[in-house]
């Protein structure tokens, strides 16, 4: 196939969340044709699964201009800048109509299960770069298609493949088998079903981050509710409780965020949740009708009714493994990108603005964006996203110049997301969940994801 004939094709975007939408709509813009290939049966799929988290990003900070504009002539509406979304909010407001908008554009129950070059698996290196991309799609109803693309945008998030509560990385002995007891989201208690299976119980909830926070703060608010009497939770850290641990409270410049650790400060203070630390957990066993954590130094808790376990996410590279990428050893994110996003070193609001230079890898024409660019680290911005894919968008369109510069200005702190649980205004109390985006939590601004705006 010769040069011309590659550049006829699309260019495939993996995931119709918010970063994938918004590659696609920056790709319509640049006159180039996108094929977003959704794994879920909606635009927007995994911020749907996270519906009741409320996201610590205003609204005007998780639209992205260009889709605005391929939106305005339909008659959307964007909503109040000021007012905070909900991920259901988001989902329905702005994915859906952006994904109706793209039309045939966008297709679901369309999973990738695999993407290489054409004719060539990672090893050989003739003419690799002269060849086009093959990626392997399996639908919904088991019917199997090959497409070719000019490039590869992977938008797919980490939302599908949460952490687990080893402190080795990998499942705690005894961790599968009571699966049906364990849940790796902020439950939703304002469904019935799912509010009857903590109400009056002792949950475990493994993490130290905000969507740790909002369960803590969430089962408090059930305790307290008329039909919650005697629910409690065990909050295990694997660190000692410092200044820290609870965010910056009064004097974090987001309120919304700051709102939520307080809310979990008080869980504990309150009684409703025991906070144990220093516990890296090694196994989950059966007690009866209870279970057991037992930590990697012998120690023994109290028995529970149900674990929640919210150490993050990581990201699904499977679908990837004949292209070749430059991924950091340790958080699996670009190379370029992850001394900029260590978690042991920044927190949102001291990670820069970035593009197309931190994501590439050898393999050139494939980008991971959104929060599957940023691997295991665990905070991110839809703001950060929408910047990440307006120059990637533009290096696929060759336009350099474009792609190199910097097109946006975060606040020193960032507008970190994840989801609160406050509404505007900001210290205003309410039932809703939130989590870091993400996952969303994207944070997207989201992790419930990580994403504000992620889990």
């Amino acid at each position: 196939m010769n040069v011309t004939a590659i550049d006829q094709l699309p260019v495939v975007v993996v995931g119709a969340g918010p970063a994938g939408l918004a590659a696609a709509a920056h790709l319509v813009d640049r006159g180039l044709e996108p094929l977003v290939l959704e794994a879920g049966t909606q635009a927007g799929a995994a911020v749907r699964e996270w519906s009741h988290v409320r996201l610590f990003s205003a609204w005007g900070e998780v639209v992205d201009p260009i889709a605005e504009k391929l939106l305005a002539p339909t008659g959307w509406v964007k909503p109040d800048a000021d007012t905070y979304p909900t991920g259901g909010d988001w989902a329905v407001a702005y994915l859906q109509p952006l994904a109706d908008v793209l039309g045939d554009r966008v297709r679901l129950d369309a999973r990738v299960t695999g993407i290489s070059r054409t004719g060539r698996d990672r090893v050989v290196d003739a003419d690799r770069e002269q060849q086009p991309f093959t990626v392997h799609i399996r639908y919904g109803d088991g019917r199997e298609e090959r497409v070719l693309a000019r490039a590869v945008i992977d938008a797919s998030g980490t939302w599908a493949t949460p952490s687990p509560a080893g402190a080795d990385g990998l499942p705690a002995l005894g961790e599968r088998a009571v699966a049906d007891r364990i849940s790796y989201r902020v439950p939703d208690l304002k469904d019935p079903a799912v509010r009857a299976r903590y109400a009056g119980r002792r949950t475990a909830v493994i993490g130290s981050g905000a969507s740790a926070f909002t369960a803590l703060a969430s089962l408090a608010a059930l305790a307290k509710s008329r039909d919650g009497a005697d629910t409690r939770a065990t909050w295990i850290l694997r660190r000692a409780i410092s200044g820290n641990t609870f965010g910056g409270g009064s004097a974090d410049q987001l309120p919304a965020r700051g709102s939520l650790g307080l809310a979990a400060k008080a869980a504990v203070d309150e009684g409703y949740a025991d906070a144990v630390t220093g516990f890296r957990t090694d196994a989950i066993e059966r007690d009866g009708e209870h279970l057991v954590l037992v930590a990697e130094d012998g120690r023994r808790l109290d028995p529970v009714d149900e674990v929640i376990v919210l150490t993050g996410f990581r990201p699904d590279l499977t679908f990837l493994d004949e292209l070749r990428l430059g991924l950091d050893d340790r958080l699996q994110a670009p190379v370029e990108l992850a001394p900029l996003i260590d978690p042991n070193q920044h927190s949102c609001g001291t990670v820069y603005p970035h593009g197309v230079k931190e994501l590439a890898h050898p393999e050139e024409g494939v980008y991971l964006v959104g929060m599957k660019s940023y691997g295991r680290a665990p905070s991110f911005l839809a703001l950060t996203g929408y910047e990440q894919v307006r120059s990637v968008v533009a290096a696929i369109a060759g336009d350099r110049e474009s792609a190199e510069r910097v097109e946006l200005v975060l606040p020193e702190t960032g507008v970190c997301g994840g989801a609160g649980l406050f509404d505007q205004p900001a210290d205003t109390p309410t039932d809703d969940g939130g989590c870091c985006a993400s996952p969303t939590a994207l944070q997207i601004g989201v992790g419930a994801p990580a994403v504000s705006g992620g889990c």
